[in-house]
């Protein structure tokens, strides 16, 4: 069976052994976040022919399912690796949508410019993730503030042990069912400061959504862990202790007159998504949002002095998540008893609604994918 997709054909080779509807709702009823996944996967190839000339072809969607690599693929050795993040929600009327998967389109291409990846047209993107939900449209949740969480990503699969970019390549996406990150009180949660380890340097690939980069937090998150923190925030040492980014979620301070700011984008901090979004939001609800440095220094003194207010971070896994203190072994800024903002709340509550449909979207950043 052949669908079309954004001017796409995607062939169809459906799972024989698709989860029952019993089973399904077992996983729906407390999905977690990217424990489980859907029955299918929807697939594009690329590789180099004789000529060098390179091309996208087979673009399909088929049972989800283990992926086989010959030992030597690049991906394996040298990292050549890209994924996005995205959600496809289900609204009032039982319709499923997507927010803003142009834009993740866009930056799943820069990211690939940055690993020496093969750039992928939007309609293949887009006609993915619209024919995989299509196929699993039934594993999107209902339940407040749950989704369908899509992982689109790309990866070098030729074999070959040489150092240079790879000519063939896959990409591909898969979908996972996304619990309510906001059930009950939204509490604000414990930052630890990475002083010792660095997320990405000038140069490298900061701003591209690549694996390696969240390879390289890891360590600084086991010791987040470790110190009762959820999260770590990673500073710029070389540039006054400027303040880049969580793991994996951007950072923005409320300040006392109700204006925003965030870290500027240095080439070190990843372009979110979602922080791109509550930027426009912001400014729709009448707020000064400013894009600057803003260093540890401030951080610690703002919270002394009330000039900050608030302090939040977003991100497409748990969208908005206020921060209540920051620490390592010897600082401690801001209260453990700190309540989510005013501000944040609001904010977060617009974000959602757009999403969910229970906000107009003003700015056409929903696509319709079922």
């Amino acid at each position: 069976m052949t669908q079309t997709a954004h001017g796409v054909e995607f062939s169809q080779q459906l799972s024989a052994n698709p989860k029952s509807a019993e089973e399904r709702a077992a996983i729906l009823a407390n999905p977690g976040f990217g424990d489980h996944f859907t029955d299918h996967t929807a697939i594009v190839d690329y590789s180099v022919d004789a000529n060098g000339n390179g091309g996208w072809h087979n673009p399909r969607v088929e049972a989800y399912g283990p992926i086989t690599l010959d030992p030597s693929a690049a991906v394996l050795h040298y990292g050549q690796e890209i994924f996005e993040g995205l959600k496809a929600y289900r609204h009032a009327d039982g319709s499923i949508w997507s927010f803003r998967p142009e834009a993740n389109a866009a930056r799943l291409n820069k990211s690939a410019r940055r690993l020496a990846l093969p750039e992928l047209p939007a309609e293949y993107f887009l006609g993915a993730i619209r024919e995989l939900v299509a196929a699993d449209k039934e594993w999107v949740p209902a339940g407040d503030g749950e989704a369908l969480y899509l992982r689109p990503f790309m990866i070098a699969t030729e074999a070959f042990l040489g150092v240079r970019a790879a000519r063939e390549v896959s990409f591909r996406v898969i979908a996972s069912p996304a619990g309510n990150y906001f059930g009950g009180e939204l509490k604000p949660v414990s930052i630890w400061i990475s002083r010792e380890y660095a997320r990405a340097g000038r140069g490298g690939t900061g701003d591209a959504k690549c694996g390696g980069n969240y390879a390289a937090s890891l360590i600084a998150q086991q010791e987040a862990e470790a110190n009762g923190c959820k999260q770590v925030l990673f500073l710029d040492q070389f540039n006054d202790n400027a303040v880049e980014e969580l793991g994996g979620m951007n950072v923005f301070f409320v300040m006392k007159d109700g204006s925003l700011v965030t870290p500027a984008l240095t080439g070190t901090i990843l372009e979110g998504i979602t922080r791109m979004s509550v930027i426009q939001v912001a400014k729709d609800m009448g707020r000064d949002v400013t894009e600057r440095k803003i260093t540890l220094d401030e951080w610690r003194e703002g919270v002394a002095s009330g000039e900050i207010a608030e302090v939040f971070a977003c991100g497409t896994a748990a969208v908005i998540t206020p921060i209540g203190v920051l620490k390592d072994a010897t600082e401690f800024i801001g209260s453990e008893d700190a309540t989510a903002g005013e501000t944040t709340m609001a904010i977060r509550q617009r974000l959602l609604g757009i999403q969910t449909g229970a906000v107009p979207d003003t700015h056409g950043w929903l696509t319709r994918l079922a």
